[in-house]
């Protein structure tokens, strides 16, 4: 897998994990500000979600790697 392969790869798996992990610990507040969505989070906290998107989809693509450098699967043939 060459770098721009790899760099493509690494994301498209970020953004699929995105939106995996931006549900998580979410709720609606008990009463909306107003000007607010009914269905906003109170505390997004969506710092903590990215650096957790960034973990999990780095150990996805490196899995991903391995794989295709191991020639256990082949796009070649």
């Amino acid at each position: 897998m060459g770098w721009i392969s790899g760099i493509a790869v690494y994301f498209v798996v970020w953004w699929t994990v995105l939106f995996a992990v931006l549900p998580w610990g979410s709720h609606a507040p008990e009463r909306a500000e107003p000007g607010m969505a009914d269905g906003a989070p109170a505390k997004p906290r969506i710092g903590l979600k990215f650096a957790v998107t960034t973990a999990v989809s780095a150990v996805i693509w490196l899995l991903i790697h391995l794989t295709v450098t191991s020639g256990l699967i082949s796009f070649r043939t």
